[in-house]
């Protein structure tokens, strides 16, 4: 991808439903229409199967995994190869038994399988109970190599760990992709809390995309949901950030197929400037594998 001066892009920003079959059909449409805008890859949202089941503990809820590959990466393939784009999808993987993952599949444009990352930072938060559905992940911080360049695969929570974003582009990443899934709880959010965790949000990844001079595309999805006990009100606001952390694209809080333009080239050229890999003191980062240095 370094020596291609345009990537088109397209993230798919939408609200779930509870039947699956109807959002892979969701997903399927919108990798139609990011083909037919000239996209080259489009993003999907984390999970983007189901709704947000890691609102609550229920054993019953494992029933929603599949397998990977299988009947949604077959459809989604389909779609891809149809396309002419390559897509990232987001899917509860059932390795095994008693075995599952968050897991990033990516399907290149001729729809094989290119790779699959397996989500690495598990969260345990209220309304994200994650920990008690996904093993984390066991395939490193490794970039999955497509038609259209080197892609960073991450997944929302690793969004706010500088380590796997640096870890991605030393292992030469050309673009950071995270699919996520993220929102409010309007019951204990007020307004400026609200403005205070969508800034800090973009504010983790704009450091991403800087210190690593990578552009940078991460997707959400939109709507209410949960239940009588728990509700979680996803903020989108998908975005495409450039290599200075400059905004190409960015999404609101409804659904939409957001498509912007990368220039992978800026990488090289921002590097020259800004040569943050090349003044590491590796020589100085041993605490990085402890916890904390007490």
């Amino acid at each position: 991808m370094t020596d291609r001066e345009t990537l088109r892009i397209a993230i798919a920003q939408y609200a779930c439903c509870p039947d699956p079959a109807t959002n892979l059909d969701t997903a399927v449409e919108h990798i139609t229409r990011a083909g037919a805008a000239g996209a080259q890859l489009v993003l999907l949202p984390e999970l983007h199967n189901t709704p947000y089941f890691c609102q609550r503990e229920d054993p019953a809820l494992f029933d929603l995994a599949e397998a990977v590959p299988g009947p949604s990466t077959e459809r989604l393939a389909a779609a891809a190869r149809k396309a002419g784009v390559v897509v990232i999808a987001s899917l509860f993987e059932r390795r095994a038994a008693g075995l599952y993952h968050n897991t990033a599949v990516v399907l290149d444009a001729d729809g094989s399988l290119a790779g699959r990352y397996r989500k690495m930072h598990i969260p345990d938060d209220p309304e994200y109970y994650e920990k008690y559905y996904f093993t984390p992940g066991d395939l490193g911080f490794t970039p999955i190599d497509t038609s259209v360049g080197r892609l960073g695969v991450l997944v929302c929570w690793d969004q706010w760990y500088p380590e796997a974003a640096r870890l991605m582009a030393l292992a030469g990443a050309e673009l950071l992709i995270y699919p996520s899934a993220i929102g409010w709880d309007d019951a204990t959010d007020d307004e400026a809390e609200q403005a205070r965790q969508l800034g800090a949000w973009q504010a983790v990844q704009r450091g991403h995309a800087v210190a690593n001079g990578l552009n940078l595309i991460t997707s959400n999805r939109v709507g209410i949901e949960g239940d009588d006990n728990t509700e979680i009100r996803f903020w989108g606001h998908s975005f495409v950030f450039g290599p200075q952390g400059e905004t190409l694209a960015e999404a609101g809080e409804q659904p939409e197929l957001l498509v912007a333009d990368v220039h992978p080239n800026r990488t090289e050229q921002v590097r020259r400037v800004w040569p943050f890999l090349r003044d590491r003191r590796i020589d100085a980062f041993d605490d990085l594998v402890r916890r904390f240095r007490d």
